[in-house]
C-alpha cells in the first residue's frame, strides 16, 4: 500500500490537490484538429452474438466478453461464440487470473451488482456473489485489486451516488461482500476505470471532464482533475468512455470523434496528442487491452450500435509503481469510540499482574473522555471527563496507605493532567482528580518512572514547551511538582520514556524525533534520532517502546505516509524498517490510516499476543464507515515482516 491519497508519489503532497476545473494541469490544453495524431484505423467488427451489447471487455488471447439482455458472452476474435452464461446483464468489468475470470456485472431486473468466478474457457461458474440491490440506477462498475491482492468493486450510480465494496480476498470471492465506503461523486458520473498500479479510480463527469480519486479503501474522498471540457481543458464537450492502463488513461471525446491519451508523471497527467476516430459517428464506450507496446481497442458507436476495433501504439509508462512496503494485518478492532468525527487519539496498555488475558486497553476520546477495552476490543468502561488527548499508564503508585496503578491523560478542557486510579485486581478505572499545569494549550503526554520508583508526568504545549512533574501521593491525594522544563522549536505531541534506560523520546511533528535523558535533574540536550526526510513523513505522531530483551525498538507513527517506522531505541538509532497496516479481508477489519497515537508491549498476553501487541488509533473507520476506533496487531507479524531479531 501507499499513502492513501491521489498522488502517485510521496513528492506530490495531498495538500496540493487541485479541486476546481480552473486548476487543471496546464499541460492539458484544448487541441485543434490540425494537431491530431494519425487517425486510428478502425475496422468494423460484426460478432455472431451480442452484436448490440453496449458493455464489452477485452481479454487476453484476443477474446472478448460481452454483457447484454441475453447473458454474458465469451467470443473469439472473429466474433464466434465460445460460451454463454444466461441472464439479463449490463455494465461489465473483468480480471483474468490463470485459467479463471473474475467478472463484475449488474443484473438489470434487480439492480444487483454481481460477481462471478468462472472458467476462462467456457464461463462455467465456480462461485457467485450478489451484492445488495442499490437504491439508485447503476451507471457503471469497475474492479480494483489493492496491493494485498484483495478485490474491490466500485459501483457508480446516478446523481453522484456510488459505493466501494470488498468482494474478494487473494484466493477467492467472499461469501458476503463488505461495504467499504460510500462515494461522493459528480452528479453526471457515468464511466469509471481503475489503475491498480497507481491505485487511482478515474470517473467521468459527462459535460465537465475526468476526475481521479484514490482507489485504496483508506483513501481520502478528494479528487483531482485529469482533463476538463473546453475552455478549461482539451475535451471538446462530453466524456463518453474511459479505459485505464498502467500509468495512463484513454478517454473518448464523443462529439469531437477523438481518443484522448494521458500518461501519469511525477508532476501530474501529461496529455498526449489525441487520435482521430474517423468513420465512427458517436463513439461512446471503449474497451482496451494492452500487450507489450500496443493497445487493442474495441469501441461502440452510439449512433447505430455498431462495433469497431483498432490498435494503437502505447509506450510503457516510465512512472514507477507504488513503493512496496510490508503490510501487516490487524486481527482485532475495538468498538467505535463514542464521539463522532476526529475523536480517537491515543491508546495505552494496562497489564494485569497475574492474568495477562485480563489486561486492558485505554483509548482517549479527545472530544469527551476515556474508553477502556478488553483484548477482544469490547468496550468495558467509558469515563466522560472531558477532552483527553494522550494517555499513559504506570504500575505501583503509593497513594497514602494504598498501592494502585495510575493512568494519566492530558485534559485539554482545563490544561491539566487528568488522573485515574486502576484497580490492580480487575483493571477498573476511577477518577482521582486533576493536576494543574503551567501550559496554555496542553497537547501531548507520556509518563516515566525512575529506577527507584518515582513516577513522572511529562506534558507538552502546542508552542513547543515541555513540563515534567514528579507525582506524589504520600498524603493520600495525588499531586505534582514541576521539576523540569525544556522546549522544541515547533509543535510536538508524541513522547515515550524508556524506563529501563531512563531515556525520553519526543516527537516534533514536522521536524524529527529527539532523545534526551529522562531524569528530573538531567541535561535537556537533545540528540536527533530520525528526521522527517526519508521513511518518516510529517506529521510525526505516536511513539512507543518495544522492550525486546536487551534490544529495545522505538515505534513511530509516520502520519504523513500512513506508515509505522521502527528504529533501535539505543544509539546510533539504526533504522529497522517501515510497514503499513492493511485490510484484513478474512476478519472484515479495515486497514489503518491517519494514525495519531499508538502503544506497544512485549509482554506475553497469550495466544496471538505471545510476542506482544501493537495498538494504533485508526483515523478512518471503514467496513463499515463509522466512528473511529483502535486496531490491534500481533507483534510477531511485524517482527516477521521486518525480519527483526
Amino acid at each position: 500500500m501507499q499513502r492513501y491519497s491521489l498522488k502517485p508519489l510521496a513528492a506530490l503532497a495531498l495538500s496540493s490537490l487541485l479541486v476546481g476545473c480552473a486548476n487543471a494541469d496546464s499541460r492539458v490544453a484544448p487541441t485543434d484538429s490540425a494537431s491530431l495524431a494519425n487517425p486510428a484505423k478502425l475496422q468494423h467488427w460484426q460478432p455472431s452474438h451480442a452484436a448490440r451489447a453496449e458493455s464489452w471487455h477485452l481479454l487476453g488471447n484476443d477474446q472478448r466478453l460481452a454483457a447484454d439482455a441475453d447473458g454474458l458472452w465469451l467470443l473469439d476474435a472473429s466474433g464466434n461464440r465460445l460460451a454463454q452464461h444466461p441472464g439479463n446483464f449490463y455494465s461489465l468489468d473483468a480480471r483474468q487470473h490463470k485459467d479463471e475470470l473474475l467478472i463484475a456485472t449488474t443484473q438489470a431486473s434487480t439492480q444487483q451488482p454481481t460477481l462471478l468466478r468462472a472458467a476462462a474457457t467456457d464461463l462455467q461458474v465456480h462461485q457467485q456473489l450478489e451484492l445488495p440491490a442499490t437504491t439508485y440506477r447503476i451507471e457503471n462498475l469497475c474492479l480494483y485489486h489493492d496491493q494485498s491482492h484483495n478485490l474491490h468493486l466500485f459501483v457508480i450510480g446516478e446523481e453522484g451516488m456510488g459505493d466501494q465494496w470488498l468482494v474478494g480476498n487473494p484466493s477467492q470471492l467472499l461469501d458476503t461482500a463488505a461495504h467499504v465506503r460510500s462515494l461522493r461523486l459528480p452528479p453526471e458520473s457515468e464511466h469509471c476505470a481503475v489503475d491498480d498500479q497507481q491505485q487511482l479510480l478515474y470517473v467521468s463527469e459527462e459535460s465537465v471532464g475526468i476526475w481521479a480519486y484514490g482507489a485504496h479503501p483508506e483513501a481520502e474522498q478528494s479528487r483531482q482533475p485529469v482533463d476538463m471540457v473546453e475552455p478549461f481543458g482539451g475535451m471538446q464537450e462530453m466524456v463518453a468512455g474511459l479505459a485505464a492502463l498502467p500509468g495512463g488513461l484513454l478517454a473518448l471525446d464523443a462529439d469531437a470523434q477523438r481518443l484522448h491519451r494521458y500518461q501519469l508523471t511525477e508532476d501530474g497527467w501529461d496529455s498526449l496528442e489525441p487520435i482521430a476516430l474517423g468513420g465512427i459517428v458517436e463513439p461512446e464506450r471503449i474497451a482496451a487491452h494492452r500487450t507489450d507496446e500496443q493497445v487493442q481497442l474495441l469501441l461502440v458507436d452510439g449512433d447505430d450500435g455498431k462495433l469497431y476495433q483498432s490498435q494503437i501504439d502505447w509506450a510503457a509508462s516510465t512512472l514507477a509503481g507504488n513503493a512496496v512496503m510490508p503490510v501487516v494485518l490487524p486481527t482485532v478492532q475495538t468498538d467505535p469510540i463514542p464521539s463522532p468525527g476526529d475523536a480517537a487519539d491515543d491508546p495505552a496498555i494496562w497489564l494485569h499482574p497475574s492474568d495477562p488475558a485480563a489486561s486492558r486497553v485505554l483509548g482517549t476520546d479527545k472530544r469527551n473522555g476515556l474508553a477502556v477495552y478488553d483484548l477482544n476490543g469490547q468496550q468495558l468502561q467509558y469515563l466522560p471527563v472531558g477532552r483527553l488527548n494522550n494517555v499513559d499508564v504506570r504500575h505501583g503508585f503509593q497513594l497514602g496507605e494504598q498501592q494502585l496503578d495510575l493512568a494519566v491523560a492530558s485534559n485539554r478542557d482545563h490544561n491539566s493532567l487528568q488522573v485515574f486510579a486502576i484497580d490492580p485486581a480487575n483493571g477498573q478505572l476511577s477518577e482521582l482528580g486533576q493536576i494543574a499545569t503551567a501550559l496554555d494549550e496542553i497537547y501531548g503526554f507520556c509518563m516515566g518512572q525512575s529506577l527507584d520508583g518515582v513516577m513522572y508526568a511529562i506534558a507538552n504545549d502546542k508552542d513547543g514547551r515541555f513540563v515534567q512533574y514528579r507525582l506524589d501521593g504520600n498524603q493520600g491525594e495525588i499531586s505534582g511538582e514541576l521539576v523540569r522544563e525544556f522546549a522544541v522549536a515547533t509543535q510536538p505531541e508524541g513522547c515515550v520514556v524508556d524506563d529501563q534506560r531512563q531515556r525520553l523520546f519526543i516527537g516534533e511533528e514536522g521536524e524529527a524525533v529527539w532523545a534526551l535523558d529522562a531524569g528530573e535533574n538531567a541535561s535537556t540536550e537533545m540528540t536527533r534520532v530520525i528526521g522527517v526526510e526519508g521513511p518518516v513523513e510529517a506529521d510525526i505522531e505516536g511513539l512507543a517502546i518495544y522492550q525486546h530483551a536487551d534490544h529495545p525498538y522505538l515505534v513511530i507513527s509516520s502520519q504523513g505516509n500512513d506508515s509505522y517506522v521502527v528504529v533501535d531505541a539505543e544509539p546510533p538509532y539504526q533504522l529497522r524498517g517501515s510497514f503499513r497496516i492493511g485490510l484484513n479481508s478474512q476478519s472484515s477489519i479495515d486497514g489503518v490510516s491517519e494514525t495519531d497515537g499508538l502503544e506497544v508491549t512485549s509482554a506475553n498476553l497469550g495466544g496471538q499476543w505471545s510476542q506482544g501487541v501493537l495498538m494504533v488509533q485508526d483515523g478512518r473507520k471503514r467496513m463499515p464507515e463509522g466512528n473511529q476506533n483502535y486496531k490491534y496487531v500481533p507483534w510477531q507479524s511485524i517482527a516477521d515482516a521486518l525480519q527483526l531479531d
